[in-house]
This record gives structure tokens, C-alpha cells and sequence, in this order.
């Protein structure tokens, strides 16, 4: 099926979910890399108790507010 016709029939309201194949499904730009920072012991702490405030890992907090950042 071409993309104009699986868009024509998404946007009509099919369900479109057996026209994918979710074994080579991707999602581009997602794919994690490592990188390591250093931060003074007082930024820890503030990092540490917003996460707590928040509910979420301090991993979670510095990726939220990176990406935020970036956007």
C-alpha cells in the first residue's frame, strides 16, 4: 500500500494497526547513548530533592529538563 492511500484511510478512521510491521518498527532519534557529567555535590542535592518533589529519578528530572531545554 502507498503512503498516500494507509494516510487516506488513517485519516478516515481505520484501524491501520495489520498494515504495520511491527517487527521493523523503529522509532528514529530515540536510541539512548551514555554520557557522563560532573556535578557539584550542592546540584545533586537540588536535583535530588526536586525529583523527590516531583516523584520521579533524578535520571528522569535531568532528562526532562534537558530536553525542554532543547525544544
Amino acid at each position: 500500500m502507498k503512503a498516500t492511500e494507509f494516510e487516506r484511510r488513517f485519516d478516515d478512521g481505520e484501524d491501520m494497526t495489520g498494515a504495520l510491521d511491527w517487527e521493523h518498527a523503529r522509532r528514529p532519534n530515540i536510541e539512548s547513548k551514555r554520557v557522563n557529567v560532573d556535578f557539584p555535590a550542592w546540584v545533586v542535592t537540588g536535583l535530588d530533592q526536586q525529583a523527590r518533589r516531583l516523584g520521579i529519578s533524578r535520571q528522569a528530572l535531568i532528562k526532562i529538563w534537558i530536553a525542554e531545554r532543547l525544544t
